[in-house]
Parts: C-alpha cells; structure tokens; sequence
C-alpha cells in the first residue's frame, strides 16, 4: 500500500498541475478516439484524476476507470459529478488483483502508469487475456533509462525513504518486447521528443 498512499499525498497537488506537453497530450487523445466506436466498452489503468477518462466518454458506451490511489478517485468522482458524465465508473483497485473477464473490453488504456508497477509484464499479460480479439491496448510509458540515464542509481532509496513511488527503470526497446511477447502487434509508436514518454498503440490479434 505504499505506493497508495505515496499518490494519496500527492493527488491534490497532481490534479492542480497543468498537463507537461498540451500539444502531444492532444495528439495522444486524437490517435486513441481515433480507433474508438460508440458501443465500446473500455477500461483504464491507473485514471488519476479522471480527467482523460472524461474527454473520451463522450466517444464509447462505457469507461470503467481504476486506480489505486483512494484521493485520485475521490477527485476524479468529483469531475464526473461536475460534468453530468455518468457513463465512466471510477473506482479504487490494485491492478493485480482486478477480478476482470476475459476478451470483455474492446480497449484499455494505460496512460503514465506501466513504469509504475511491480511487474508490468504480468500487468500486460492481463490486459491481453481481457481484451476482445481485435481490441486495442494504448499507453503511454515513460521509458526513464533513455529519459533520466542515471535514475535507477538513485530511485531504489528514493522508494525506501517514502519519497518516490516504485519506477520500473526500463528502455523503450523493452517495453515494445513485453507487448509483442504477451502477443500484441504494434500499431502506432509515436515520441514528441526523444526524451518524452512512449506512446503506443498495439492491438490483440484477431486470430
């Protein structure tokens, strides 16, 4: 529960802060709503505070939204209520423990959050059994050996002292082989700048 509470600190803060990149946020938005339909079902890992979940929700059938952070989704229920949107649920949830059907969602986002968990390959082996054939995993991942070189060398006691949350220190070359192993075919790959978050968009073999 350390990395709960570690986002539960931060939830205020992180909901007041302007988006880092406006450009490539929107760019991001377009490619996913792109691929979207009106009578999808879709699920989003690690939501925040809402706030991608509800630009899209005007655009699928239903978004059933979860993070582990209880403020986060205190917050993001809060926006929802603002907004009249009642076609996104959002809820507290550890991922790896999501009681979740298989082939039941027509896409899953993951937005800022696989280099957060503790094993995102089981994470993405998740997201493939529970998508429909054909379905579409997107998500953007910060790969922090290529970003931040020397970060591995410090995050370790950056978590122990309750500073940092957990950071899977990975490159973009790994991330691609994890999807492609857990049995996706790379769709769209996409960096605004070397230096930026992966974007991607894979997709479950129909076959």
């Amino acid at each position: 529960m350390a990395a709960s509470n570690f986002w539960d600190r931060t939830a205020d803060k992180y909901a007041a802060q302007p988006i880092a990149d406006e450009a490539a946020y929107q760019v991001k938005v377009a490619e996913t709503r792109r691929r979207m339909r009106r009578d999808m079902n879709v699920l989003e890992l690690g939501c925040g505070t809402g706030s991608t979940a509800l630009l899209h929700a005007p655009y699928v059938q239903h978004i059933r939204a979860i993070d582990f952070s209880r403020r986060m989704i205190e917050i993001a229920q809060g926006k929802a209520e603002g907004a009249g949107i009642s076609n996104v649920s959002f809820e507290q949830g550890e991922i790896e423990a999501l009681a979740l059907e298989s082939n039941s969602f027509d896409m899953v986002m993951a937005m800022s959050v696989l280099h957060l968990l503790e094993d995102k390959n089981q994470a993405i082996r998740t997201v493939h059994r529970v998508l429909k054939p054909g379905g579409y995993f997107v998500s953007s991942t910060a790969c922090v050996a290529e970003m931040i070189p020397l970060f591995g060398l410090v995050a370790p006691l950056g978590k122990r002292l309750g500073l940092l949350p957990h950071v899977d220190v990975m490159r973009a070359p790994q991330l691609v082989g994890a999807l492609e192993q857990a049995g996706f075919a790379i769709e769209h790959q996409w960096r605004p700048k070397r230096m930026a978050a992966l974007f991607v968009i894979a997709r479950k073999r129909a076959d």
